[in-house]
Order: structure tokens, then sequence, then C-alpha cells
């Protein structure tokens, strides 16, 4: 009996960011998502027709205007004497994060933090201002080029100082998050927030000294960003004269949304308003999101498993939601101006009530509220906050107190009614309502929720939604991807029909990447024709996983599409190169592919950019391995261990290792160290059931015992622990674990040959006859097989 050789190493955000049946743990996050940057202009557009917003104003004085003063105008501006003055209070005490102090000084010159320790101090000094509607962040130059997040930051409502990380740790219902030090590449401007902050950027980054000479046209979102270069447009206009209208003002020589689709319009958006992984750092306005960008949904537990916020989600995800964007009726403009100014502030509801007279007519009657309810925002769109931002929830959906009462999430009922709970505010809607509104999003958000706790006890019911025609595209996305952590046979057929036919660009990416993890006959042509979809978003999901397999298994009129889904795949992870995910996901996909040096290599850069990510030390340790250096491999994983003690993926490969060393004592501890910090470990129960066969063969039993137990129909688990239990002379209890493997027809030859032999001890030569029967018609099984089979009927028979 060998040890399942099960080291492959972790795929995480091959596609993710999270392992396939593995927890990573969510360290907090800056305020501006680490993956949402890139987008909003290319790295080679600030020379390229772009003008400044200063060559607009001659024209457009009173947009101009409307713009400069706007939070798109001012998403980043330097930080000035007469900018303090204005609008920042002295901070008065210190803020102390570990056994360090902080305290912005703004009334001495130009500002700075001094961060103090014992008797030592450091002053940083404030270049930039990031923010302004609710928050105000502040940059400080650090070496490289690095510009850097300051520990401290102001919030704008309570007009008090406060521990900028401190503020992102999110509070999960089911587990414990921490904040990361300022110092982390999360709140470096250069790295994870410049897109949406400044206009027509330039990273200009070195990814062998790990330096930025980073430049941009101006701070904040300028004209050009959403209505693209304007040399053009500014050349006709100057040649047709003051008064005149240009002959090529019919030509295309702006971007304008007028003709756009709602899409488009709540795409040009969303480069910043998403929580977003960018594919590209080309997006242009009028282009598809979904052709630059991923989107992250209610996989991710900064989600309440009904789609509530919980931490910072920028909106997008919720608005796609919406009952009221599905029915293409309304995009971002239809409520806000260009420069983010909402168009009904006088008249708010006036928003709604084009869509719904009614409603409007009969509005008291309608929220069963006198004279507390005036807008419907306040039930709608409630706001919440999260690191002192507060946020309206875009999905516009009412009041679900039910969900409260289930997840936690928050709901508008309560945030007006504080002195009540969700009970009480339940009892009201439920009287209100004769229709239980509440019910779909309960039913499809507690699928969520028993997936993210990795429950199957209804993946009937999961994988039946998956098929309804009116599904809701975030909470199957959701579903789909959760799903991966689950092997089901059934998972692959729904999701390859989804992959082949689903309208949903998101749907067919993310089941893209989960049939990747379960490559056969059926899926890899699915796969392959994938790589030709018209999204670019679903041909790089598509991709990953296909290096693995040989050139004769891809369909032959689908091998170019392949080879150039491949070398989209590439460019995508190359256009974020100061990003460790993206490093570590391209070492996956030429470790696939086996070019091991080459992985090793991106393995190594990811661990250089985030010391602490625990992905690429596991996998940089699987490929070391392959090639023959396991003394490396095992330091990697110890690696990865010293940085989190808890890691399941460290623990079980490190195992893994040993025994393959031959290093069986040190692999037994390993896996019992794997099983301590995740009793679902099926594969660490097995191994140890195998390691200790021979030393501890009662304890061996009892670790084989808990494998079954943790995957009752595994054929291989049934039959190793079968196999030691005839060795202890336990044949009752081989024929009870095994017959129930035969009348299912398994797979498994050595199941039938094990039960056939213990009844053959046992005497009984009928049951042992009709065993081999059984094996001997199974058309799953080979010719060689059956005859074999055959034969043993054959001697049986003849006695």
């Amino acid at each position: 009996m060998k040890l399942l050789n099960c080291r492959s190493g972790l795929k995480g955000h091959r596609k993710w960011g999270l392992s396939c049946a593995l927890f990573i743990a969510f360290a907090a996050i800056f305020f501006c998502a680490n993956l949402s940057d890139s987008l909003a202009e290319p790295e080679d557009r600030s020379d390229s027709g772009y003008l400044g917003s200063s060559q607009c104003r001659s024209c457009h004085e009173k947009f101009y205007q409307l713009w400069g003063s706007s939070h798109h105008g001012l998403a980043m501006q330097p930080y000035t004497e007469s900018f303090a003055e204005k609008n920042l209070k002295p901070q008065l005490d210190e803020i102390v994060i570990g056994k360090i102090r902080y305290r912005a000084v703004i009334d001495e010159g130009p500002g700075f933090v001094i961060e103090s320790e014992s008797q030592k101090q450091k002053k940083y000094p404030i270049l930039h201002i990031l923010g302004g509607k609710n928050v105000y962040y502040f940059l400080t130059p650090l070496e490289k080029g690095h510009l850097q997040t300051l520990p401290v930051a102001y919030d704008v409502n309570k007009q008090q100082w406060f521990d900028t990380a401190a503020s992102g740790v999110r509070h999960f219902p089911d587990r414990t998050d921490e904040a990361v030090h300022w110092t982390d590449r999360e709140y470096t401007f250069n790295t994870s927030c410049y897109a949406c902050h400044v206009s027509q950027l330039v990273k200009n980054y070195d990814p062998k000294t790990d330096t930025y000479n980073t430049q941009w046209k101006e701070p904040g979102i300028n004209c050009e960003t959403c209505h693209g270069p304007a040399d053009e447009h500014v050349r006709v206009c100057r040649q047709a004269g003051e008064g005149n209208v240009p002959k090529d003002m019919k030509l295309k020589t702006i971007t304008q949304s007028r003709g756009f689709t709602g899409h488009q319009v709540d795409s040009a958006c969303s480069t910043c308003h998403a929580k977003g992984m960018p594919i590209t750092n080309e997006f242009i306005p009028g282009d598809d999101f979904f052709q630059h960008c991923d989107l992250v949904t209610l996989e991710n537990p900064d989600f309440y498993p009904d789609g509530r916020d919980l931490g910072e989600n920028y909106t997008f995800t919720s608005w796609r939601m919406s009952p009221c964007t599905q029915s293409g009726k309304l995009d971002c403009v239809s409520c806000h101006t260009s420069s983010g100014r909402f168009r009904f502030k006088d008249k708010p509801n006036d928003a709604c009530i084009s869509c719904h007279p009614a409603k409007d007519k009969n509005f008291q009657a309608h929220t069963h509220h006198e004279k507390s309810v005036v807008q419907c925002i306040q039930c709608h769109m409630p706001m919440t906050d999260f690191a002192r931002m507060n946020r309206s929830d875009h999905s516009m959906r009412p009041p679900m107190p039910s969900a409260t009462i289930q997840f936690q999430s928050p709901n508008a009922c309560n945030l007006c009614h504080k002195d009540k709970d969700a009970k009480w505010a339940d009892g009201h809607v439920r009287q209100w309502h004769k229709k239980d509104y509440q019910k779909p999003t309960l039913e499809t958000a507690a699928l969520i929720d028993q997936a993210r706790k990795g429950d199957w006890k209804n993946l009937s019911e999961m994988l039946a939604y998956l098929q309804q025609k009116d599904k809701y595209e975030i909470f199957a996305n959701s579903l789909i991807r959760l799903l991966i952590n689950n092997d089901d046979p059934r998972i692959a057929v729904v999701l390859t029909e989804l992959l082949k036919n689903d309208p949903s660009p998101l749907v067919r990416s993310s089941a893209a990447n989960v049939l990747g993890y379960r490559l056969d006959e059926k899926t890899i042509p699915a796969l392959a024709k994938a790589t030709e979809d018209a999204y670019r978003l679903v041909r790089i999901r598509a991709v990953p996983s296909l290096p693995s397999v040989p050139e004769r298994m891809i369909p032959a009129d689908h091998r170019n599409a392949v080879k150039n889904a491949s070398q989209e795949y590439v460019a995508s992870m190359a256009s974020r190169p100061d990003d460790a995910m993206s490093h570590y996901n391209l070492g996956n996909f030429y470790r696939d592919g086996g070019k091991l040096k080459q992985a090793i290599g991106s393995y190594e850069t990811a661990i250089k950019l985030q010391k602490d990510l625990i992905l690429p030390y596991v996998n940089a340790s699987f490929a070391y391995n392959l090639l023959g250096d396991n003394d490396t491999a095992a330091e990697r994983l110890k690696q990865a261990i010293a940085i989190d003690p808890n890691s399941i993926a460290a623990h079980l490969n490190l195992a893994m290792l040993y025994g393959e060393m031959g290093q069986r004592d040190k692999a037994a501890r390993e896996f019992r160290t794997t099983f301590k910090i995740d009793s679902r470990s099926a594969v660490a129960t097995y191994n140890l059931c195998i390691l200790l066969a021979e030393t501890k063969p009662q304890e061996s039993i009892v670790w084989g015992r808990k494998a079954v137990q943790l995957q009752p129909k595994n054929a291989r688990y049934a039959y190793t622990l079968a196999f030691y239990l005839h060795r202890a002379e336990q044949s009752d209890k081989v024929v009870a674990l095994l017959q129930p493997f035969v009348d299912r027809h398994t797979t498994e030859v050595d199941i039938y040959m094990l039960l056939a032999g213990v009844y053959e001890q046992m005497g009984d030569r009928s049951a042992a006859i009709k065993v081999y029967e059984t094996a001997a018609e199974n058309k799953q099984l080979s010719e060689q097989v059956h005859s074999g089979f055959r034969m043993h009927i054959q001697r049986l028979t003849s006695q």
C-alpha cells in the first residue's frame, strides 16, 4: 500500500485567490481594492492624444467648473497648507499601532506624520491627498519610488483622525480578520489604487529592482478618462474657428456616451466602482467591462450570503443584482452625472417614479410609514458604512429582516429602528405583505452559505438552481465558484452546459475556471471551444488548465484558438508585473505546461513581491519536487508554515513530501498536524492509515475509518480500510464495507478481488461467484479485466 500522491499544488486564483478546497485567510485590505487598479488608462496612453482637462475648458467652462469641484475631479490632489487649514483639524492624540505611535502634524508648514518608538522618531512628509467624500487618506514617498498610504487618515464626517489599517478590518461572523501593516504593498498607491485617483498614468515599474517611476497627466479623474483622447476633437474645433461647427464633428473625434448601451455606461464607471480583477490595462470608454476585467461576487466573504455588503465592494456586484438594472431601463447616469453627483438631489424620488408611478401616488400605503419614510432609497438603498466610508446598497431590493436573522446581514428597517430587533421588523414585513417576497433570496442565500461552509447536503438544489433559465447572474456565479471545492461528477455536466450556452460571460468564465479542475474527454473539448468565446474573460479562464492536456486530446479545429488564448493569458498576467498573484498564476500556467524552471521563476518573483503570500511557497515546492530538488521543496514549505503555522496546504504538502522522501515519522507528524487544523482532511486521515499500518495497526484502522467517514463514496479509501481490516481478521466488517460498492458497480477492481477473496475464505462460494460476475459484467471495466474475472468464475464453478 502506497501513500496517496496528491501533491498537486494550489491553483487558487488561477484564477480566484482562493485555493481549491483550502481556506486562505483574508487579511484586511486597503480601501481601494488591490484588484481593481490598472483599468482606467493603459500604460502607454500618457502621450497618445491626451491633452489634459485644461484644453477642454475654453469651450466647456460650465462643465469644467462642475468637474473641478467634484469628488471625481478631486479624487487626488496635492497636499498644501491652505488645504489643511480649510479641511483638517489638528491631531491632538497620538494613534498607537502596536508599540509605535503616530501623529499627523499639519500646523507647522508642510505637513508630515511623526512615527515614534521609544526615543526614536521619524518624519514622513505628506505629499498627496486621496478621497474626500467621507475620508482623506495621505500619501508619502518611500524608497524606490513607492508612494505609500500613511497609517493615519482623517474622517471628514466626524472630523477626527483614525488608524487607516484598523478601519479596514472585517467583522466576519465566522472568522477573525486582522489589519495589515501600513507599509504592506496593499497600501502602496502605485500597486493598488492609482488608476481611480489620477488620469493617464504610466506606472513605469522595473521588476528587476522593484522600482517605480510613476507619472500621470493630472491628479483626479479628468475629462479624457471618460471621453477618451481629445487631440483630434480639439484640432477640428480650432480649425473651424470660434462659433463654427466643424465639418468633421460628425466623425468620432471624441467618445460620447449618448450612443452607449446601458452596459457600456456601467462598464465605464465600473472600472473604478467594482471589486474587480483586471485582465488587461487597455480599457477605453465604450468597451465592455468583461473584456477587461473579472468581478468578485458572493463567493467572497466581503459579502453576506444574501449579497449585502460586509466589506468594501465598490457597487458593481450589487448593482448587477438590482431588478432595475436587469430590466435594461437603468444605468449609472440615469441617477448620477458624469462628475458623480446625484441628478435628483432636490427631488430624490424622481429617480424612481418614471418607472414606478403607482408607488409614488400611494407612497404612504406602499411604505407603511406616514412621516419617517419620505424617500424610496431609505428602504431600497439603505446606507451602511465600512472603513469610515458610507455606501448605499445598489441592489435596490426591499428590506429583508429574515436575512438578518439567518445571516446577520443589515436591513433597512433596523438601520432606522435601532431599538428593535430583526424579528420585530420581520413580523411587520410579513404582516404588510401577503406574498413572501423574501423567500427566493433566503433560499438562494442559504445555498451560498452552505457552499461556503462546504456543506453539500443540498448539492442537487444548487445544481438545479444553476439550470434555471431565470436564475440571477450573481447568485449563480457565486455558486459556481464555490463548487470548485466539490468533486461530484454531476457538477461537470451542469457546468459544461453553462459554458456552452449561458448568456452571461461572467457565468461562462466561472464555469470554465471550475471545469479546469475536472479534465476529461467531455470537458476538454468544451474548454478548447471556449477559447474561441467572444469575451476575453471567458477565453483566459478556459485556457490555463489546457497546457497539461496532450495535444492529441485537443480537437484539431480548436488548437489555434487554444494557442492564441494561451498567448492572451500570458499577456494578461504580464500586464501587472508588480502584482504577486499575477506571477503566481503565471507560475501555475508554466508548471501545468511542464515549463518547471519558468514556473519556479514566477513563483519566486511572487514571493519577492509579497513575502507573506502562502500560495507561491506551496506551489514552488511542488515544482522543485518535480525537478528532483526535494531539499529546496521542503524549505519553501517550512517557510510557508513559519508565516502561517495553520496553513493546511503547507502542512499537507510537507507531509506528502516527507512520505515521498521516506521520512515516515516526519510525514506522520505533519499529517497529524494537518488533521488537527482541519478535521475534514480525508487526505490526511487516509495517509495516516497507510503510514501507521505496520507499526500501529489498530490506530491505522481508526484513521482509515475516519477517512471513509469523511468520504464515504471514495472507493480507494474504502478498499484501503478493508485491506487492513482483512489483515486484522475482521472479515464481517470487510463485507459490510465493500458489498455496497460492488452493488453500485464500482470501477475499483481491487474491491471486487478483495471481497470475493473474503467470501471464498468464509466458505461462501456462491457469494464470491456473484461478486466476480458483477465485475465481469461491468461495462466500465476493460475486456482484459473482464477476462480475468471470468477465469475466477470458471475456477469456482468447476470445483
